[in-house]
């Protein structure tokens, strides 16, 4: 008894003298994107390189170009660099687990933004509140439409987080609308401009009774009414987008499609590296965190234009 209160004096003396355990500083971030020719993946990238340098950390970025195998390879080199977290937007979803099992393997926190991996959740996870956003601009949409008529939906990279979450929000604004039939879906790699042309060429040419048309990206959205224009439809075909890409905002003014979402890519590039800053400092952070998209139509599209959230 008397050889044990000895030992814990001891230990005690030992942890007086040593003082407080110093929680780790980040340094060194990782940022794996999943593709830098979509303007939202820029702008989280410029945010999140603009606020590292603020602090004094340095980030090393790598661009999957929409290719989960290129990313996987990737985020294998960059956990060799000696990084303290990894900053990480999913190519795809069939690979999206495996940088996370390797960061964890080695030690790494990880901060998902955008996507998550199903399966394998980082240390915590920014994104839009997709699904509220996404009913939000279905509803006007529909509404624009006089709360009828027949819709067609141009899916994002399938299974990816925005993609589920976009299709569950707007297909809960088509249900409270009896009038709204969904005749056509199809799903895109790349979210980009070109698919959304070609994919809205097709629909128009056999559907062409369409008047809603849900594009679950921005530059699909911009594709889809370059589609439209090219086709002259006799009568009015709403378009709506999702994300607030700088380019579309603009188009968005001069009437070249209907609405969007902006989503908040500036607050969720500084929010990614305050978030790795906390992990490694050792402090808890929450595991999911999600930010509102502003509906953005031709009345409120300024002041995003001005300044970006």
């Amino acid at each position: 008894m008397k050889l044990s209160r000895i030992l814990l004096a001891t230990a005690a003396t030992l942890a007086l003298s040593l003082g407080p355990v110093q929680a780790k500083e980040l340094k060194k971030v990782g940022l794996a994107v999943a593709n830098l020719q979509a303007n939202f993946f820029n702008q989280i990238k410029q945010s999140v390189e603009a606020e590292a340098k603020k602090r004094g950390i340095s980030v090393v970025t790598v661009d999957a170009k929409g290719d989960g195998p290129t990313q996987v390879n990737q985020i294998q080199d960059l956990l060799t660099q000696n990084i303290d977290a990894l900053i990480y937007i999913p190519a795809g979803a069939a690979a999206a687990t495996v940088p996370v099992k390797l960061a964890k393997a080695a030690g790494v926190p990880v901060i998902n933004v955008d996507r998550n991996a199903d399966g394998a959740p980082g240390d915590t996870f920014l994104a839009t509140d997709s699904v509220s956003s996404a009913k939000a601009v279905c509803q006007h949409i529909i509404e624009k439409a006089g709360g009828k008529g027949n819709m067609v939906i141009i899916h994002g990279q399938k299974g990816t987080t925005p993609e589920v979450d976009r299709t569950k929000g707007c297909m809960e604004a088509v249900k409270a609308h009896s009038g709204v039939k969904v005749v056509a879906e199809q799903w895109s790699n790349m979210w980009s401009q070109d698919e959304g042309f070609q994919i809205m060429q097709n629909m128009l040419q056999a559907h062409p009774d369409v008047s809603i048309v849900f594009a679950q990206a921005d530059g699909l959205a911009l594709g889809a009414a370059q589609a439209i224009k090219v086709a002259n439809p006799s009568g009015k075909i709403v378009v709506g987008g999702f994300d607030g890409d700088t380019a579309a905002l603009e188009a968005l003014k001069n009437g070249v499609f209907d609405v969007t979402a902006t989503q908040q890519t500036q607050k969720m590039g500084r929010m990614a590296v305050e978030m790795a800053a906390k992990i490694v400092g050792g402090e808890k952070v929450e595991p999911v965190q999600l930010m509102d998209a502003t509906l953005t139509t031709k009345d409120n599209v300024a002041a995003f234009i001005a300044e970006h959230p």
